[in-house]
């Protein structure tokens, strides 16, 4: 008796002592989450007022108060021996967007860390806001939210604005005195007046483009943006730009034709605006601009993408026309646009390791890769594919399908043979010939910043064809929060689109491939399947996977991150250290060379010489601080690399040949799983209205991938207002 009572008082001295520790280290994290919280919370204060004050510049700028009273004062106060007239450029539109960019990358740190410690404590279940939902579906602008209505209304609001001031503030000088005077007619003097806004209304839109194609740049986390959800931005702003600097081009030609003066065309005045160098600039622009048109880009996508180049000759010539000192307007997002393309750069020189390749009978690839443990990414996340075999200069994206908490050490992406790249892949690796090993190259990945699929009490996941590749990133990563730290997670509904039946074997790429610990009945999921073309179940239609492993050398590399685990750190630092030494070499060069010869001589030194340099010394101080970075980053990977290596593990059932089936036993339980949570229907297509209005629940997040009709319905639906539990949420990747 007395033996039975210590035995009872241990073990309840055990569990109270288990539980005291618990109680502290949960009271340690949820202090940690509230003093990052607090951080967060002052940057994002700090960030915003920035931002204000910068849109107040832009409203500003058009107007006299600007021009004749604030600029001259600043440029008195700014103007000197080391950046003259530039720097107050300077001062007003770069650095404040580069002080956000680095601040945001500390933000964006922060925003990871506690993303990862709101899915072990369960997060909070709030929906998203009615600015998320969507209040355009159909028209030229596609699937458009209530924030990106409201932002495109105030960038539109602004250009009307400021055009209109201009144009005011001009026409009032215009009159016929001070026209004969001249020499020029009234209409003509106005045309050249509105050729001349019209490029700089058209300068407004060009400092916006770059914006949306910084993959990897910290601004589009901070407004909850993604690069591929952001390209949409970037063909807008394209077409208005260029719509706008043809406009201005012609309307030039044609006041120099009635004036007599078309000797002004070839002009490259060293001292003032080259009109040869915009010309060059808008006929770039107008190649790359004619290869965008969508019949041309899906027919000739090769056309397409290398035309895409031409924007290095289009700003660069634009530089030289206007002068480095007002191309500081534009420079901010082609900064930060060139520090992640040259961290793209060094990213894609290394050639990464391809363990083996799932072939499915419907014409689709599985690639799975060896990763660091150090790599992470959030569901729905991207990467660039480079096979040089096939192409060395196109680069492709797809969908990151494995989950970087589920397969520590395995990196999968999903390929449909749908282009004739993808097509030529899939031969290649389908064929039965031995291929031994594939050369291949990645950008990436690149995805949201964070997530939190948890405030959700139901999940439904509407995908066409290939369109189902991002939801498998979301289930397994739900499966692991189910697994690991054994949280609720919310209903799963997939419903699933399929031409032919043969696609069906698209479900099996849920379950990780063989090896990896994947527990699918930990979460509720129930599948919908939906054959279009086919009335019945083909008897035939059982072909199982294949996989192909490879043999990869010894040189290839596990994917990592370019910058290691604390990447939004590392960037904030490069583009913080790079723009003080492009200030402390271009203040060099301007005091001890260009400032003598502007003071001490008759002449002024050259523009485009003054450009040229300020152009080297951005390329130089950029090219420093990344690779020195990325250097001492890699010294970090290649030790990760060599224990992955020793670590590698050969399959041990693949025959000669490197193929084998993989006979996944329809008793083992994630398969048997899958098989019960598994509706097919043939001959039709979902009725998706009926299905969402019929959902329950307080808070139904609703994911729509795939063709563009359907996810128009899915949204049309959604913002419709007979539901108010249903938040639309579009994922695309087409371009």
């Amino acid at each position: 008796m007395q033996l039975a009572m210590t035995h009872m008082i241990n073990a309840t001295s055990c569990f109270l002592f288990k539980l005291i520790k618990r109680q502290r280290e949960q009271k340690k994290k949820k202090m940690a989450v509230e003093k990052h919280d607090g951080v967060q919370s002052t940057i994002k204060l700090v960030v915003l007022l920035v931002f204000l004050g910068w849109g107040f510049i832009w409203i500003m700028m058009p107007t006299n108060t600007y021009r004749q009273n604030w600029l001259p004062k600043i440029r008195t106060e700014t103007s000197s021996t080391y950046f003259g007239t530039q720097g107050a450029t300077l001062l007003l539109f770069t650095f404040p967007v580069l002080f956000m960019a680095a601040f945001g990358c500390v933000y964006l740190y922060l925003a990871k860390r506690a993303n990862d410690s709101n899915m072990e404590s369960n997060g909070e279940k709030q929906g998203p806001t009615i600015w998320k939902r969507p209040m355009l579906v159909k028209g030229p602008l596609g699937i458009v939210s209530g924030t990106e209505l409201a932002f495109f209304i105030m960038f539109i609001a602004l250009l009307v604005w400021s055009f209109s001031v201009y144009l005011h503030d001009s026409f009032i000088k215009i009159t016929p005195k001070v026209a004969a005077e001249d020499g020029e007619k009234v209409w003509e003097e106005k045309l050249e007046s509105s050729a001349l806004r019209i490029g700089l209304i058209g300068n407004i839109c060009l400092a916006f483009l770059f914006f949306p194609v910084a993959r990897g740049s910290s601004v589009l986390p901070l407004l909850g943006l993604t690069s591929e959800s952001s390209i949409k931005y970037h063909i807008w702003l394209g077409h208005i730009v260029m719509t706008l600097f043809t406009a201005h081009g012609l309307c030039y030609i044609v006041y120099w034709a009635v004036t007599k003066q078309l000797s002004q065309m070839v002009l490259w005045d060293k001292t003032g605006i080259s009109n040869l160098a915009g010309e060059l600039s808008l006929l770039s622009g107008l190649f790359l601009w004619v290869a965008t048109i969508p019949r041309i880009r899906r027919k000739f996508f090769e056309l397409f993408f290398y035309t895409h180049y031409l924007y290095i000759l289009f700003v660069v010539f634009f530089i030289f026309h206007v002068g480095i000192s007002y191309a500081c307007i534009m420079l901010p997002g082609f900064y930060l646009f060139m520090v992640d393309r040259y961290l793209r750069f060094l990213q894609s020189r290394r050639q990464v390791r391809l363990v083996s390749a799932r072939v499915l009978s419907c014409q689709a690839l599985e690639l799975n890769f060896s990763k660091s443990h150090g790599l992470t990414y959030n569901p729905t996340s991207v990467m660039f594919i480079n096979v040089p075999s096939i192409s060395k200069l196109q680069w492709h994206p797809f969908t990151i399908t494995s989950n970087s908490n589920l397969e520590p050490e395995k990196l999968s992406v999903v390929i449909k043979s749908e282009g004739s790249w993808s097509q030529k892949l899939y031969q290649m690796l389908s064929s039965t010939s031995s291929v031994d090993r594939v050369n291949v190259s990645v950008e990436g990945p690149y995805g949201p910043a964070s997530t939190n699929y948890l405030r959700h009490d139901t999940l439904v996941m509407v995908s066409g064809g290939s369109g189902i590749t991002p939801f498998i990133s979301i289930i397994r990563e739900l499966v692991f929060a189910s697994t690991t730290f054994k949280i609720k997670t919310p209903e799963i509904l997939l419903i699933c689109v399929f031409k032919n039946s043969s696609c069906l074997s698209m479900l099996d790429l849920i379950l990780p491939l063989s090896g990896t610990p994947c527990d699918i009945s930990s979460v509720q999921l129930q599948i919908e399947a939906y054959i279009t073309r086919e009335k019945e179940p083909k008897s035939n239609n059982s072909v199982q996977a294949q996989t192909r492993w490879f043999k990869p050398y010894a040189t290839d590399s596990p994917i990592s991150a370019i910058l290691g685990p604390n990447n939004w750190l590392w960037l904030g630092a490069i583009i913080s250290s790079s723009f003080i030494i492009y200030l402390i070499l271009i203040g060099i060069i301007t005091s001890y060379y260009i400032y003598p010869i502007d003071h001490n001589t008759n002449k002024i030194f050259s523009f485009p010489l003054r450009s040229f340099l300020n152009m080297l010394m951005i390329c130089v101080s950029i090219a420093i601080t990344a690779s020195a970075a990325v250097l001492w980053n890699k010294r970090h990977n290649a030790i990760e690399a060599k224990q992955i290596q020793n670590m590698a593990s050969t399959p041990t059932r693949s025959p000669a040949s490197m193929i084998y089936n993989e006979d996944r036993e329809l008793e083992s339980l994630p398969q048997q799983s899958l098989v019960q949570a598994t509706n097919v229907h043939y001959g039709g297509r979902p009725d998706l209205r009926r299905t969402l209005f019929e959902l329950k629940g307080e808070s139904v997040g609703v994911m729509a991938s795939g063709p563009k009709k359907m996810r128009q319905e899915v949204a049309a639906i959604c913002s419709s207002g007979l539901a108010e539990n249903l938040h639309f949420e579009s994922i695309s990747f087409s371009w």
